[in-house]
């Protein structure tokens, strides 16, 4: 069997069990000719098992015939941060003014949900990136 031509990959960021076709997944997949409603669909029942709400990215590609495949990553590591610690937004000067405090325990369970997206080869270096992520939005890393 032929392999599928693909025409275009698109990556979105869409809250997990609420997507809508609304901006921005309709004007997004729309110019594909691909079906919002159908991606909504399929994107909401996919991400059942996560916190409704939470942001997923997602890679969709799509092929010549319109059809499409989506991959779902893992939430973005400052989404998971804010959510562990219990903070809407980070810190608008993160050198001066602190939001919070990140312990060894929290930054190894976060390194380690996102290791499968990070091009780190060990859980030590997955928690180097974490915590330079975490110092960028005011968070202290404790030692």
């Amino acid at each position: 069997m032929a392999k599928k031509k693909v025409t275009a990959i698109i990556k979105l960021q869409c809250p997990a069990q609420k997507a809508t076709p609304a901006p921005p997944v309709g004007p997004a997949l729309g110019p594909h000719g691909v079906s919002a409603p159908q991606f909504v669909q399929q994107f909401n029942e996919k991400t059942k098992g996560f916190e409704a709400g939470l942001v997923i990215p997602v890679v969709i590609t799509v092929y010549q015939d319109k059809s499409f495949t989506f991959i779902l990553k893992t939430p973005p590591a400052a989404v998971l941060i804010k959510k562990t610690l219990g903070i809407q937004t980070a810190s608008g000067v993160p050198n001066k003014q602190k939001v919070g405090k990140l312990t060894q325990a929290q930054l190894t369970e976060i390194a380690q949900t996102k290791m499968p997206d990070l091009n780190a080869n060990d859980i030590e270096a997955a928690k180097k990136i974490i915590a330079g992520t975490a110092r960028s939005m005011g968070v202290e890393v404790e030692k």
